[in-house]
């Protein structure tokens, strides 16, 4: 599991990219002082090892419609994998999360409306070897995982925010 071995390079790369991976290969390479070819190189590296699992949109799940937002913990009886494999396949179902702690499982779901969140809650209460569930209806994002940037790149205190 732990931490891959990257070097400066790659370190900054995947900093870049999470800050965002919008703009061409051009610009970004531009912005590291590098040339693109070596950039894409890097990058296909980069994702052939899994580092970078892909790229995507940070949206706004609320002002998407989806207004009832919530953290499910589950708490289950039996094959826990099996259980978060079918909780996983839930079309509402963000993240599911293996935890240690009171429950076994936490998963975010998001929904339109009361009805679609409420059948979500059922199905998962539904699932062979659910022992129960305990819902926490987010009221607002504070901060959510778009919102996180790994340092990884060591900084001097003079380049420092």
């Amino acid at each position: 599991m732990g931490g891959e071995s990257l070097d400066e390079l790659d370190k900054r790369i995947v900093e870049e990219l999470c800050i965002s991976s919008q703009g061409s290969y051009r610009q970004i390479a531009k912005r590291l002082g590098i040339h693109p070819t070596t950039l894409i190189q890097r990058v296909k590296g980069l994702e052939e090892r899994g580092i970078i699992r892909g790229y995507r949109a940070n949206v706004d799940y609320l002002k998407l419609g989806y207004e009832f937002m919530a953290i499910v913990h589950v708490y289950v009886e039996g094959d826990l994998l099996d259980v978060q494999r079918r909780i996983k396949e839930i079309d509402n179902v963000v993240a599911v999360f293996d935890v240690t702690g009171e429950c076994d499982s936490i998963a975010w779901v998001v929904c339109k409306n009361r009805d679609e969140f409420s059948g979500v809650i059922k199905r998962m209460l539904a699932l062979p070897g659910v022992k129960k569930t305990n819902t926490y209806v987010v009221l607002n994002v504070i901060k959510d995982s778009y919102d996180f940037i790994p340092e990884l790149v060591e900084r001097g205190p003079e380049n420092r925010s």
